[in-house]
Parts: C-alpha cells; structure tokens; sequence
C-alpha cells in the first residue's frame, strides 16, 4: 500500500460441473501457528492484535477458503458461498468468524445443519457458529456458509468495495476490510491458501489471486472464472473484482507468467506502462532471490484512488500514470513499491499489524533506491528529510516499530529509515543478505520485528545490533545516523 493517505474437488455452479486441482495443504501445524504473545480465546471478539484488538478469532486456524461469487453489475446484488477448510487448536463447542454487511442464509459444519448467531463488533459483525458436535482439539472440519447481500449496503464499519464508471466492482480489503465480502477469520496472523469462483455477465470479466484455471460458460451468458492461489495468503491481500476490462499477457525474463487487467478500449495506452513489470521484477529479484508466486500482474481501474498489494494482482488507479513535472514515468517507484510488497508483507507478512513498518519500509526504500537508479531523486536526500521530522513524528504516532496507528510517516519513510541507518551500520553487502536472507527464511510465513531483530544478529553475527535496532524501532527519539553525525532533527 502507498502512503497517500494444496486435493481434487469438484464444484457445482449455475448448473456447471468443473474440476478444479487444487493442492489443501494437509492439516498440520503452519508456519504462521506460532505464540506472539497473543492470548486468543473462542469465541471471544478478536485475537489482540495491538492496533485492531477486534480482528480475527481464536480456537482454530484456516487451512483453505473456497468462494463462489456471483455478483451482478450495476445493482451490486450478489449471491456467495464459503467453504471454510480448517483445524481446531482446542476443543470448541462453538466459534467465531469476522463478517460485515451480509444476510446469513445457512451454514453447516462438517455437512450438518449448524446454529449460528450475528452480533455487532466494534468494527463490523460476529458470526458466532455452533456445530452439531463439538470439535476435539487438532480436529479438521470444514465449514459452509452460503450468504448474500449488495456491494453498497451499509456497513458496521468501513467498506473494502471499489466501485467504478462500469458498474463493477474491485476488493481494497487492507487492512480489516475482507469480511465486507466474505465471513472469514480476518486477521494476517492466519494465512490460508484461496480458490475463487467468481461469475462475470458479458462484457465483464472476473480477476482473483492467483491463477486462471478454467471458464465456465452459464445459459444466461454469463461466465463462472476459476481461479486458485497455491501460496498461503492473508484475507486483507484479497484481490477479487468483476470489471469491463481486458486481460494483458506477458512473462518475466525469468519466465513468471504475467497478467495484467486494464480499463476496456484503453490497452494501448497501458500496455507499455505494465509491460515495464518484466524489469522491475529482474531488479528485485537480483536483490530478493525468485518471486515467491506462480503469477503477478496488475490490475488497474478507476474505481480505485491509490496502490495496493493485492497478493500476486496489485491494485492501482488509473490516475497514477501520468509523467512527472520533468516528463519522468516516477509512477514506476509506484510500481516497484507495491511489487516489493509482494515479497514484504504477502509472502513475508506480519503477524499482527504492529509490525506493518516492515511491509512498508522496504516498498518505500527500494522504490527509493529504484527511483535513484534512475536518475529521478536523490535517496540520501529523501533519508536525511525524514530524519530531520521523524522525532516529532515519534512522539505525535508512535516509533516505526510501535505505531499508534496505521498510515503514517513512521511507518512508510519512517520504517525505510531504520533499514537505511541499518545499511549504513552493517555495509551494504551485509545489509542485501539479511534482506534476502528474511524472505527467504520467512516465506510464506509471518514474522513480528522481534524476529527481524534476532534474524539481523544471526545472519551478521553481530550482537550490538539488538540495542542498535531497539532504539531505532522503539526509542522515543532518532539515534545518531551512522556516516551523518551532522543529522538533526528539525527544530
């Protein structure tokens, strides 16, 4: 985000029978099922992460979400269904998902009828289910719900949908905004693999995480897409739309299928602007090692205001590409920020939202860097601004490592400059191999910055960077940026 602001099923829709592989990873203990110090207890409103107390739900994690998604333009009416494939951490009699503007038609554990109940959260609603049967501690269970509702209906708390001129819609869910489109345990500390299938009538297509299995033709012209994300994904990187648009296609110079969506009649114009992605992935992967994905791509459309890191399908308006003041595409340190994340915060993610400088400090300092390769700024420059007002910042939202909330230069500029002062302490060599080294060991996991701390003393054999890192994370105030004891903070 910008600072501007895997088993064989088969699946019956519309009449239509498709076979969709997709590799349910077997039910065992995932990398993200580590304790962080949270306490979460069934039932309860939410798992405790710091900014979002009433995020998510404890007792069991997601394996896999299956959704079908019929939705119909220009009313924004649709129907759904959500096959919940998970495991129980306790023994439950009953549990809770995260749900927000949705009639609850029924829903079933383990193919039996279930009681379920809706209650209002702070930030959106409970659905709180009751099995037949209770559920015994490392038990697998698989949950349905089939609901429906409207796009623009009213909702407890903010909305993640994205409306444009085409009567379409596109998911911007980050940051607690999944459950506007599906009931689902939202929060990034349960990561799950995705299939999605989502109908389009004609002249519309359909977009999702992941890749493009199938098309299902229906009667009534419309088309059922079939799509299946095999890396583990948090809900907020949700990325599904339904659209007047066109479907660009390329591959990496490494051979990474690209797919790119942009407004219908206007491919000309973007073609050459997301044929750029090639490169930029070649400039990060010589840095991060291989794109941790099967696919990426952009999708740009112009219900949108800003950039998003929808897992493998980034978000971006139409209003982002346009040349500079010096006739200079900067829109790409954009580009180069969001692909970043795809690596920071999608594969990588953070256990709870805490941790958000590390998604968003390295989109912002390799875009930096890009922008500098370039010859468009002066990254040094950019770092010595942020120095200078990153005191008041402290003090006003919180240090990079404690935010008080989500959004702010703490985070973004903030976040960048504690790997900048890293890099300058540590070398630049030592520096790009605990970078690369992080997502290589944490990939498709999830990491707090206690991690990143021990992780940076594994990898350099350096124990002085505990406190070193400590204080920049934490501390009230800048320490001395190493080369620069002439940096002050602005008075």
């Amino acid at each position: 985000m910008t600072a501007s602001t895997s088993r064989r099923s088969v699946l019956r829709l519309g009449g239509a029978a498709v076979a969709a592989a997709v590799a349910v990873p077997v039910l065992g203990s995932p990398a993200s099922a580590r304790s962080h110090g949270f306490d979460p207890t069934p039932g309860s409103d939410g798992v405790g992460d710091p900014l979002f107390p009433t995020l998510g739900n404890g007792g069991y994690q997601v394996v896999h979400y299956d959704l079908t998604f019929d939705f119909i333009p220009m009313t924004y009416y649709f129907t759904a269904i959500v096959k919940i494939h998970a495991k129980a951490t306790q023994d439950l009699s009953a549990f809770n998902l995260d749900t927000d503007g949705h009639t609850i038609d029924s829903v079933s554990v383990g193919g039996r009828t279930a009681d379920w109940a809706l209650s209002a959260g702070r930030s959106g609603q409970e659905l709180t289910v009751t099995p037949a049967r209770p559920l015994h501690d490392g038990q697998a269970f698989t949950v349905e719900i089939r609901y429906h509702g409207n796009g623009k209906a009213p909702r407890l708390g903010l909305t993640g949908w994205k409306f444009g001129t085409d009567g379409g819609f596109a998911s911007a869910a980050q940051s607690s905004r999944a459950d506007t489109f599906l009931p689902c345990n939202d929060t990034p500390s349960d990561k799950a693999t995705w299939t999605f299938h989502i109908s389009a009538p004609q002249g519309y297509v359909a977009t999702a995480n992941g890749e493009l299995l199938d098309r299902t033709p229906r009667a009534d012209g419309s088309t059922v897409w079939h799509f299946a994300l095999r890396e583990r994904m948090a809900t907020e990187l949700i990325g599904i739309a339904v659209v007047k648009g066109t479907y660009l296609y390329g591959t990496s110079h490494r051979g990474l299928p690209l797919r790119h969506i942009v407004p219908q009649g206007q491919e000309d114009k973007y073609g050459p602007i997301v044929a750029r992605t090639a490169d930029h992935l070649a400039w990060l992967e010589a840095k991060f090692g291989r794109f941790p994905f099967s696919v990426y791509g952009l999708h740009i459309y112009d219900g949108y205001t800003d950039a998003l890191e929808n897992q493998t399908l980034s978000l971006f308006s139409t209003n982002w590409f346009k040349l500079n003041d010096n006739g200079r595409p900067g829109y790409e340190t954009t580009m180069v920020h969001e692909l970043t994340h795809q690596w920071f915060g999608d594969s990588v993610t953070p256990d709870n939202w805490q941790q958000a400088w590390l998604n968003e400090g390295p989109a912002v300092y390799y875009a930096g860097l890009y922008g500098e390769e370039r010859g468009w700024s002066v990254f040094e420059d950019k770092m010595k601004a942020t120095y200078e007002k990153l005191d008041t910042v402290r003090a006003a939202d919180g240090p990079p490592g404690l935010p008080k909330a989500l959004g702010g230069t703490n985070i973004y500029d903030g976040g960048a400059l504690v790997l900048y002062a890293l890099s300058l302490q540590i070398g630049q060599r030592k520096f790009d191999r605990v970078m690369r080294e992080w997502v290589k060991r944490f990939k498709d996991s999830t990491y707090t910055s206690e991690e990143f701390i021990a992780h940076t003393v594994d990898v350099t054999g350096d124990p002085s960077l505990d406190p070193f890192l400590r204080d920049w994370l934490f501390g009230a105030m800048n320490p001395p940026m190493p080369g620069h004891p002439d940096w002050k903070a602005a008075a």
